[in-house]
């Protein structure tokens, strides 16, 4: 198993790491309420598969932050808040934002050149309604971003949170519209990388993590509730 399901595309990390990431996506869309326990022979006949990846993928979701492990109850499911989502992709805009002014400095033309390939890859993908090809893609160009950024710090905090956040990142695809909206977003991105436009590239990264929170709303309404961050992130935005 993958250390980060969500990092490696569906189909490349193997079974527990599909097993996470549909454990995942249920608990987003708020089909596994809040602190319910979950069982690991309840889920391997849910999801048709063994009790080892069911266990595997309980253990992944659990350094993710969406499992809690609770004596004598086994797994549960984390309550997590609206406000401590809100907190986390306004965390991870602005760790993102500053990985991608440096690389707009900072990007050798390899970096530059595979860049160009995802984005292109993310187009074919949204042109064909193909759900996981576009998520894959658009978790390869944001890591090929934050790598560009070439500082080793920025790299490890922005891909640690972006490991907590990406099942809600990835839901939003549920909805056709929101591909093509973030694919626009990345074209404006990617435009400001290769002109070198620090401030641009800031702005837009920044606000493109603030829709991607937005989208989350659409497809999984539970956690679209108003919230104190929310509406500060809004103001901020506006």
């Amino acid at each position: 198993m993958s250390v980060f399901p969500f990092e490696s595309g569906r189909g490349r990390g193997g079974l527990a790491d599909d097993v996470c990431r549909r454990i995942a996506d249920e608990i987003v869309l708020g089909n596994f309420a809040p602190g319910s326990r979950l069982d690991e022979v309840s889920l391997a006949a849910r999801f048709i598969v063994s009790r080892t990846p069911i266990r595997e993928a309980l253990k992944q979701l659990a350094i993710m932050g969406l499992v809690d492990t609770r004596p004598n109850r086994g797994s549960v499911v984390a309550e997590l808040t609206v406000d401590q989502l809100d907190q986390m992709f306004e965390a991870i805009g602005e760790l993102e934002a500053a990985c991608a002014r440096h690389a707009a400095l900072r990007m050798t033309e390899a970096d530059r050149a595979r860049m160009l390939e995802l984005h292109a890859e993310g187009r074919a993908a949204m042109q064909n309604g193909d759900i996981d090809r576009y998520d894959a893609a658009n978790l390869e160009l944001h890591a090929t971003i934050i790598r560009g950024c070439y500082n080793p710090v920025l790299i490890d905090m922005a891909t640690s949170l972006r490991h907590r956040v990406s099942p809600f990142r990835r839901t939003q695809f549920r909805n056709l519209e929101r591909m093509g909206e973030s694919f626009e977003e990345h074209s404006v991105i990617v435009e400001a990388i290769l002109a070198h436009d620090v401030i641009t590239t800031y702005r837009e990264m920044r606000s493109h993590l603030l829709s991607a929170r937005s989208a989350t709303n659409r497809v999984a309404p539970a956690w679209g509730i108003p919230s104190n961050s929310q509406q500060k992130l809004k103001g901020e935005s506006a």
